[in-house]
């Protein structure tokens, strides 16, 4: 039975997919839609493609403090106009994926996104789950999906992503065989809130903003969609950031070469060989010159970190960062950011650990991890710097570290024991200004929900106020 919505001829779905699959009529001609369904599935064995496979996008690889909104399916059409009219209030561009079927359903539903701004791309024909399918299926969900949009649409997509987003080798291989640029995952996808308050929806989105992230939100399955949209625009803003559209943030970006490729990616290795290894402890560094180093440790969240830099940058500062590598495995463009804008990165491990209570091998893992992971994430040698998590350590300890390559293990000579949110800003201001001389180390975090954002412009105007200037520790040891 026909039915119509806000004016829009609404068919049942496998019977508009199949008439325009087929390019058959929707009415008369005296085919039935048993016909269609049986001329579409006559077709030759498709080959499995033997060529290079499109690349998975869980994020685009960029230190520019942008990233895109993304969404799956297509929604019954007033809550779809709602939507959109919501994103054109928040001047917010975003790409849809969307199904084939729904869209030869809903043609001008399509079409009126289109006509917005946003982009279209596939989200399969029927979004079926892929990794469940054999190889022509997945291949004629993407084909007959991109058919669809195109005819309705007359965008050609580039882009393809499952109902889950999860994908296998089959789904890369089908995407390129049909000539789609990226299987695209994400970075955060939201799902049905489980009644957190206002500002704890919001201080989530903020948590997982991303450069270079690719948010998704499910249009059938989220249940206030619409609302999602000012927590989203409100989150971006804060953190500094600006939403753009999937290709152009893809074009943005570049490629990350595999650790392996690097130069320098075995310079930090296993080695059990550590009783006789040699060590030097850094704790500050002998100089006549009101000369500091400023270094900050662990990780945060691009809310956190961008602030650290904007002020850093904003005082002409460069400054060493001992990043915690599982963080920056998360987020890897935030530690590519560090480097581009004129700071050094160092290992702090790969998980934090206490290194005292490791056997030698456990340590030496975290260490040559945490190496690597950083390596890979920033396209270049970290500077060859590692500092203990805590700052404990002992002779066999540090002979364990030593002997994968660091010999220089980096201290500090002035703490204010910023981790701690009970320390507020003056008593950090405080402790840095007590204890700061000449070659100083200085050591703060860059955790979130700490005091260390409202007094480093302090610290640092009252430092520079008394003739010090800052270096970076690795540029002090060559």
């Amino acid at each position: 039975m026909r039915r119509k919505m806000n004016g829009w001829l609404r068919l049942p779905v496998a019977a508009v997919a199949f008439a325009w699959l087929t390019g058959c009529g929707l009415f008369g001609g005296g085919e039935s839609i048993d016909a269609d369904r049986e001329t579409a599935t006559a077709k030759p064995q498709v080959v499995r493609y033997e060529g290079e496979p499109s690349k998975a996008l869980p994020f685009v690889y960029t230190s520019g403090k942008e990233l895109a909104l993304t969404f799956n399916g297509l929604a019954d059409d007033k809550t779809m106009l709602r939507l959109l009219g919501e994103l054109d209030k928040y001047n917010i561009k975003a790409t849809f994926f969307v199904p084939g079927m729904r869209v030869a359903e809903e043609p001008e539903l399509a079409k009126e996104i289109v006509s917005r701004g946003h982009e279209i791309e596939n989200n399969t024909l029927s979004r079926l789950d892929m990794t469940k399918l054999g190889y022509q299926q997945i291949d004629d969900e993407i084909r007959l999906g991109n058919e669809v949009i195109e005819r309705e649409t007359g965008v050609t997509p580039r882009y393809v992503r499952t109902k889950s987003g999860d994908y296998n080798d089959d789904v890369r291989l089908a995407a390129a065989h049909n000539g789609m640029d990226a299987v695209v995952v994400y970075s955060l996808f939201l799902h049905n809130w489980k009644g957190e308050s206002e500002r704890e929806k919001y201080l989530y989105v903020r948590k997982y903003i991303t450069r270079g992230g690719i948010i998704a939100v499910d249009t059938e399955e989220f249940d206030d969609v619409v609302g999602v949209v000012p927590i989203i625009a409100e989150a971006v803003k804060e953190v500094g950031y600006r939403l753009i559209l999937l290709d152009e943030l893809v074009k943005h970006g570049g490629e990350r070469k595999p650790l392996e490729q690097l130069p320098g990616h075995d310079a930090i290795r296993l080695n059990p060989d550590y009783r006789n290894a040699q060590y030097n402890l850094v704790y500050d560094h002998l100089t006549d010159k009101k000369e500091i180093a400023l270094t900050f440790d662990d990780w945060g969240t691009d809310y956190t970190i961008t602030r650290i830099l904007e002020i850093l940058d904003r005082y002409g500062v460069k400054a060493t960062f001992f990043a915690r590598a599982k963080g920056v495995e998360a987020n890897p463009n935030l530690a590519r950011a560090i480097v581009e804008e004129g700071h050094e990165i160092a290992n702090h491990s790969y998980s934090h650990p206490v290194v005292t209570t490791l056997t030698p091998k456990e340590l030496q893992e975290e260490v040559v991890k945490g190496y690597q992971v950083i390596m890979e994430a920033i396209q270049q040698q970290p500077t060859m710097l590692f500092r203990p998590p805590t700052g404990e350590i002992d002779d066999e300890t540090a002979r364990i570290i030593a002997a994968t390559g660091y010999k220089n293990i980096a201290l500090y000579d002035v703490t204010t024991f910023d981790w701690d949110v009970n320390n507020d800003a003056d008593h950090i201001v405080n402790a840095i200004l007590e204890q700061t001389e000449k070659g100083s180390v200085i050591l703060l975090h860059m955790l979130d929900d700490i005091h260390t954002l409202e007094a480093l412009p302090v610290a640092i105007e009252r430092l520079q106020a008394q003739g010090y200037t800052f270096v970076k520790m690795g540029d002090w040891l060559g």
